[in-house]
């Protein structure tokens, strides 16, 4: 039964109706500070810790909740006679409900505050209140999470008691809240020297906390299990791991893996633009004058590989977009929405997945990264390795005519289309690109040779008069003539080799343009 119930929240979403209903059920609320005077504000009964301990706050609020009278009630056993003669001799009444999430640290740090003020946010007895309450979970509930409190009124007012099952489901949500908690304050303080030094890129801890979403019905083969997880805070840019799912068959692990690479891709482009994948690499990007005709040109790139793929738009799926998507079998759609009429059209598809992400619907330029959401992460056994995501662009002033004939207004075009495409696909990397859309692809190459003649063999679409992206240099000029006999005219590259001579001589032999970028994409 809760009798009694405390209640310290930082984020005060839903507090006062909560805190209402835990009132006309008879229940006494102890608080604190700012949620103490938004409960009095409301005119909800309350009792102050203070008042509650015979204790006032001290230290400029520092300690207020550590005392025995709070964390006995929180952690006695009940009908443990050692623990209820413990209490009885001290008068500590018992405390059955905690509500409690955590100073504000992360969003301090968020907000590039100095280091002395997000010391002044790590929270001390908050932790330690949740902590004490789900460790005693077999007697009492804690909530740190405000969408729990509608489930917790409702069991409460159904029966005056949580049940086993409740308490244990919010015991395992308090623990991962204050590790995720101690993982952010851990990894601010591990990039730092000394408190007024610059952080380091990557902090010396790093204590990624998940949540797990689903298991997934297998990874990558049957043979292996699989689950997926998320961060627990949604980025601002669009992501797979937040995009809703409107309908279809349960994802796969590398229907999840596929998606995210078709999303990557398409967040390259401003204008409208679609992208089909398989097998974790493009195989037909294009942009349009609208969905449909975007995805129409991207299909029409590589008709076979397409076959069971997966696509990413960057503008909503009209009705249009869908008849177009209904004459393919795909295995999964993202998009940053969908009309009625599509949805009614995509409906007939009843096993293709639809995700829908909004912010793709968002101008680029108001993406805005936390340090965290812009790493890659890749494990190996007994380790993890870490790095910076690929988001490296360049712009055409930024680029380095390298041979004696500059590419053409329509070459550069097809160049930069090329150089985003080309990041996506696996290394060795080419990309065949001519009017806003790939002519043909190759990738996944242990020789760049090989890949050129990989994606010329698999051309469903005229490749001569193409401009063409190398993920990285041209190690010998076999490269090169390779393109050329393909009948490319421009070429887009890092440049840098110790034969880049040989490349430009080459290409300068034969009258196309080569520009070189200086940055690398290498995809492995």
């Amino acid at each position: 039964m809760v009798r009694r119930a405390l209640l310290s929240v930082s984020d005060k979403t839903g507090l006062v109706e909560f805190a209402r209903r835990l009132a006309a059920l008879g229940v006494e609320i102890l608080s604190t500070g700012g949620t103490e005077r938004a409960l009095s504000q409301a005119g909800v009964p309350v009792i102050s810790v203070g008042a509650y301990t015979q204790a006032p706050e001290i230290l400029g609020g520092r300690v207020k909740t550590l005392h025995p009278r709070v964390h006995g009630g929180i952690l006695y056993r009940r009908g443990l006679d050692t623990d209820e003669a413990d209490v009885a001799t001290r008068d500590i009444p018992p405390i059955d409900l905690v509500v409690v999430n955590l100073y504000p640290f992360r969003q301090a740090v968020a907000a590039g505050k100095p280091f002395a003020e997000c010391v002044e946010e790590i929270d001390i007895g908050g932790p330690t209140m949740v902590r004490s309450a789900a460790k005693n979970a077999a007697h009492v509930g804690v909530v740190v999470d405000p969408a729990d409190y509608g489930r917790v009124a409702d069991e409460l007012e159904a029966a005056k008691a949580l049940s086993d099952g409740t308490r244990f489901y919010l015991m395992k949500k308090a623990f991962a809240h204050t590790a995720a908690y101690d993982a952010a304050i851990s990894e601010y303080l591990t990039a730092r020297e000394a408190p007024a030094a610059e952080p380091a890129h990557f902090p010396g801890t790093l204590a990624a906390v998940y949540e797990k979403v689903q298991d997934l019905r297998y990874g990558e083969n049957p043979h292996q299990a699989g689950a997926f997880y998320r961060a627990g805070q949604e980025p601002e840019e669009p992501t797979v791991a937040f995009a809703r799912v409107l309908q279809g068959k349960e994802l796969s692990y590398n229907n999840l893996v596929d998606l995210e690479s078709a999303l990557a891709c398409v967040k390259e482009f401003d204008e409208v633009a679609a992208v089909v994948i398989k097998h974790n690499t493009p195989c037909g990007v294009s942009l349009g004058q609208s969905p449909a005709d975007a995805f129409a040109r991207a299909r029409a790139c590589d008709p076979v590989s397409a076959f069971g793929g997966i696509v990413a738009l960057n503008r909503a799926v009209d009705a249009a977009a869908a008849k177009e998507l209904t004459d393919l079998f795909l295995e999964c759609v993202i998009a940053p929405g969908y009309d009625d009429e599509a949805r009614a059209l995509l409906a007939a598809k009843k096993n293709l997945r639809l995700l829908a992400a909004p912010r793709l619907a968002e101008p680029r330029q108001g993406w805005k990264r936390r340090p965290e959401e812009a790493r890659e992460l890749r494990s190996i056994p007994g380790g993890l390795l870490v790095m910076d995501r690929d988001l490296g662009a360049v712009r055409r002033e930024e680029c380095r005519v390298m041979t004696k004939r500059a590419p053409t207004e329509q070459e550069w075009r097809d160049l930069l289309f090329a150089w985003k495409v080309v990041k996506h696909v696996k290394s060795n990397a080419i990309v065949f690109a001519q009017g806003d859309r790939t002519t043909a692809i190759g990738g996944g190459q242990t020789s760049r040779v090989e890949s050129v003649k990989t994606a010329v063999m698999k051309a469903q679409l005229p490749v001569k008069g193409s401009s063409v992206g190398s993920d990285a240099f041209f190690p010998f000029a076999d490269g090169v003539e390779a393109i050329i006999a393909a009948g490319a005219t421009a070429i887009i590259q890092p440049g840098g080799s110790m034969r880049d001579a040989e490349v430009i001589a080459a290409a300068d032999a034969a009258g196309i343009a080569m520009v070189a970028t200086g940055m690398r994409h290498f995809r492995h």
